[in-house]
């Protein structure tokens, strides 16, 4: 994720962030140019960046349920953003606390989107293209199904349409959950991640010149896929899953393996560009400093090699575990590349750069 910095005033902004807190300027995301601007009343419910040029309107999730900051143009005939006209089902505003657990639900899909347009891919809703565009059910589970697992609203995607359960905004409810399946990482972002996986692997490789490699690589989609899924569950994980996976969750079925990947590969990607825009270098003090050194100096969403990718991403990690472990906290990254996953990343790396050059 970039730095933003208030084109008015020049103080540094927060993706999130719907006011300026030094010159109080209204402030909303451009997606058309991937920017979070300053904006100056235009009248018309028009807003317009300051000292810049150009007409939008604020998304309808904004200006009415204020659980947006981002924008159209003025000239677009929808009432929601890009990010937010994804939704078909939002959750029950008439409960309590579901308004806050969308709030949370938005702010890390619009991470996702962010992620899905400087990469250029496709994105499309089913509103606009309903046999491959990409759709949003947020649900919740019937509370007298509570105890009953199979009424529960589960997490996953079929043909474009991604559903969450929304009790995984829920910081309490994840941690349970994220113990219970004994998974080391679980979180939000995470969960919008995987599943775009899903959708991008019907999209980008499914039908393409790239399915035998993907087979090659992560093996034969066509298994059945209830009863290697139900194996998962009963026996988890082989014992040598880490020389194969980047989870115990990919080792259960090669469409699962392919989505863990993807999701992986966008947490190296948003995390270089975040230590880049900050400056993070990694030089350390041993005898093997050239290994563990890292300065991004590119730009991760736009490098043609995997290579530069993990050479900078291995670094950087370690020296984030080691602070985490200096806080008394766990790894803040607890997942170790051996060469098999490092190949997987670089297919879906090249698999991306692909799609994003036509």
């Amino acid at each position: 994720m970039k730095i933003f910095t208030c084109c008015s005033c020049g103080h540094t902004l927060y993706f999130n962030n719907v006011q300026c807190n030094r010159c109080g300027h209204t402030l909303g995301f451009l997606p058309d140019r991937l920017t979070l601007a300053a904006l100056d009343a235009a009248g018309n419910d028009t807003w317009q960046p300051s000292g810049g040029s150009g007409f939008y309107r604020q998304c309808a999730n904004y200006s009415g349920a204020g659980v947006c900051n981002w924008m159209l143009p003025a000239s677009d005939p929808e009432a929601f953003c890009i990010a937010c006209r994804l939704n078909r089902t939002i959750p029950d505003l008439a409960v309590v606390d579901n308004r806050r657990l969308w709030q949370r639900l938005e702010a890390e899909k619009r991470r996702l989107v962010y992620s899905l347009l400087r990469l250029e891919l496709p994105l499309k809703s089913k509103q606009q293209d309903e046999a491959y565009g990409l759709a949003f059910d947020f649900l919740a589970d019937d509370p007298a199904s509570a105890f009953i697992e199979t009424r529960r609203v589960s997490t996953g995607h079929q043909a474009g349409l991604v559903t969450l359960n929304i009790a995984e905004a829920d910081d309490a409810v994840r941690e349970r959950m994220r113990q219970q399946m004994a998974e080391p990482y679980r979180t939000l972002l995470g969960h919008f991640r995987h599943e775009s996986g899903h959708y991008y692997w019907d999209r980008l490789v499914r039908d393409s010149d790239w399915l035998n490699e993907y087979r090659e690589l992560f093996g034969d989609e066509r298994q059945d896929y209830s009863k290697t899924m139900q194996a998962y569950y009963q026996k988890g994980a082989p014992g040598d899953w880490q020389s194969r996976f980047v989870s115990t969750y990919a080792s259960s079925h090669p469409w699962e393996d392919w989505a863990e990947t993807w999701a992986h590969y966008l947490h190296i990607v948003d995390t270089l560009e975040t230590a880049r825009v900050f400056g993070l270098r990694v030089r350390p003090r041993t005898e093997e400093s050239e290994e563990l050194s890292a300065d991004v100096d590119f730009s991760p969403y736009k490098c043609n090699d995997f290579e530069p990718l993990i050479e900078q991403w291995l670094p950087i990690t370690y020296a984030l575990n080691s602070l985490n472990q200096s806080m008394g906290q766990p790894n803040l990254y607890p997942f170790v590349l051996a060469p098999p996953a490092l190949e997987k990343l670089s297919f879906v790396h090249r698999v991306v750069r692909k799609a994003g050059q036509t």
